[in-house]
């Protein structure tokens, strides 16, 4: 490993701004945890290729995993459920990892056309996004204003 690559991975893991990403199942991964304690695995979402493909075309979801998107600065990100296969819990985030929106049991688009998918969420400012399985927010007592671990 160069030097500045090592020096650069050494410092973004001691970063508080930047998720602790590892690998399971040979996908990067983050542990979510909930204010009540009970934990997730996400898989994290960083480039935009990664994040356009999200859920898509996917048949399942366990209830104990999830999809993290990290943006790379706040901003007001509206999803869509566009070839998602199964209903999704949406759950916005602010850099300080703070609730901001939640878009529970948000279906899935059957429509051959994308254009015929309506989006989800955006109204508030966010940084991070967490995708459960439908009724996950609800499971683990999730609620605007909560503030998760990761």
């Amino acid at each position: 490993m160069k030097p500045l690559a090592a020096f650069a991975a050494a410092f973004l893991s001691l970063c508080a701004c930047s998720p602790k990403i590892s690998d399971v199942d040979g996908l990067n991964t983050t542990e979510i945890t909930f204010p009540s304690g009970k934990t997730v695995v996400a898989e994290t979402m960083l480039r935009d290729i990664d994040q356009m493909r999200g859920m898509m075309f996917r048949d399942s979801l366990a209830k104990d995993r999830g999809m993290l998107f990290v943006h790379p600065k706040e901003e007001n990100v509206p999803y869509w459920m566009y070839q998602v296969r199964i209903p999704l819990d949406i759950i916005w985030m602010d850099q300080q990892r703070r609730i901001v929106e939640i878009a529970a049991n948000t279906p899935a688009c059957t429509s051959k056309s994308s254009r015929d998918c309506p989006s989800y969420g955006g109204h508030e400012k966010a940084r991070y996004v967490l995708e459960l399985a439908g009724g996950g927010a609800a499971l683990y007592g999730l609620k605007v204003g909560d503030t998760l671990s990761f």
